[in-house]
């Protein structure tokens, strides 16, 4: 309410400033840096080539060791960004920085559950308990690719989405 508006008309005056340290950060929607920590780039459980002739050994790399990696420091160049606004107090820094580790968080993580879900091993149309509940819901293993496509095409990040089991409704979505 009021405090944002002030923060938005005048942030760097010391009155804006005093007020905001009076106010919870949090309650504000501010991210504090003492609850984040650095990430790191995991290794994979397998080699590069495991998935091939599906994923090229080539492809495999670049996407981990420059595309997941990019995301990871990009996030903890961020952090660090932000750590320095937050001890100065420089809260309109603090908000343009929120959409960078929003965004590299989120590769970072999404990345992350992407390599533990592929597999050597794996591929193929879902069976057992998850292929029947894929069917009970969308009829068919190919109406769920069709429909997941469609709604994460637009997604930021290239198209990233996930089947999820949504514990309130007792059903998967996407």
């Amino acid at each position: 309410g009021s405090c944002l508006n002030l923060l938005r008309v005048d942030h760097a005056s010391t009155t804006s400033q005093s007020m905001l340290s009076r106010v919870s950060r949090r309650s504000l929607g501010f991210i504090s840096t003492r609850a984040m920590s650095t990430a790191s780039l995991p290794d994979l459980k397998y080699d590069y080539s495991a998935l091939q002739p599906t994923i090229s050994a080539q492809i495999m790399e670049l996407h981990h060791s420059k595309h997941h990696a990019t995301y990871v420091n990009n996030y903890n160049a961020t952090l660090e960004a932000y750590a320095a606004a937050e001890a100065k107090g420089d809260t309109a820094k603090m908000i343009a920085l929120q959409g960078a580790i929003k965004f590299n968080g989120g590769g970072h993580v999404n990345h992350s559950i992407f390599w533990e879900n592929l597999s050597p091993n794996g591929g193929g149309e879902p069976s057992g308990e998850l292929g029947k509940a894929i069917e009970a819901k969308w009829g068919s293993f190919e109406n769920f690719k069709k429909t997941f496509n469609a709604k994460t095409a637009a997604v930021q990040g290239s198209g990233w989405g996930w089947l999820g089991y949504n514990a309130e409704s007792g059903s998967i979505d996407i």
